[in-house]
């Protein structure tokens, strides 16, 4: 896929079980001539868990993009005025994102730089990563569905039998999600089998 002379803002929020899922995808658009723009959660710029320490990711993210990391509301503000992203991904995108973003909350530097995207009319697109997608998170996915600029990578069931309401997106299909997104549509299927 081609990239180059966009500039691609990647958002990551506290899914920390797909974050390294989502690094190759990183690397994809950046191999594709992309500039890509690291937008993190506070819960990424501080939290140590089984699947990596706070500080490796940062230092991933450096290293892929080549770029700072935005890890503030105040950095991320200028977002909307400098009309810098041509797309904006939130990969992964929590259930508490999900949530703040349908109902217009801006607490942190991933939703501001949402909030950004959406006051210039550029799309934004979100790789669902939440325990509660068809519980009391269905509402608020449901809501962002039919928001303007707003699409979503693909995504499904990843453990009907155990979880039976996460959903999470095929972080695979991120790259296309957004291709798609720049032309104003949404990639489908988008209901998918997830598979692991």
């Amino acid at each position: 896929m081609n990239w180059n002379g966009k500039t691609v803002g990647y958002a990551l929020t506290g899914s920390h079980c797909t974050l390294e899922e989502v690094m190759p995808q990183i690397e994809r658009f950046k191999s594709g001539g992309a500039n890509v723009v690291p937008i993190v959660s506070s819960t990424i710029m501080t939290t140590d868990t089984r699947f990596g320490t706070s500080e490796n990711w940062q230092k991933q993210l450096k290293d892929i993009t080549g770029n700072d990391i935005i890890s503030t509301i105040v950095e991320a503000e200028p977002l909307g005025p400098s009309k810098l992203l041509d797309v904006l991904v939130i990969a992964p995108c929590t259930g508490n994102t999900t949530s703040k973003l349908a109902n217009a909350m801006t607490d942190s530097p991933v939703l501001m730089a949402a909030k950004a995207q959406m006051r210039n009319g550029r799309p934004l697109v979100l790789a669902i990563s939440t325990n509660d997608g068809l519980g009391l998170n269905a509402a608020n996915i449901a809501k962002l569905l039919v928001t303007k600029n707003i699409y979503f990578v693909p995504f499904g069931q990843d453990n009907p039998q155990q979880k039976p309401n996460s959903l999470v997106a095929r972080m695979d299909l991120i790259p296309e999600a957004c291709s798609a997104a720049l032309e104003g549509k949404q990639l489908q299927p988008m209901l998918v089998q997830y598979a692991h």
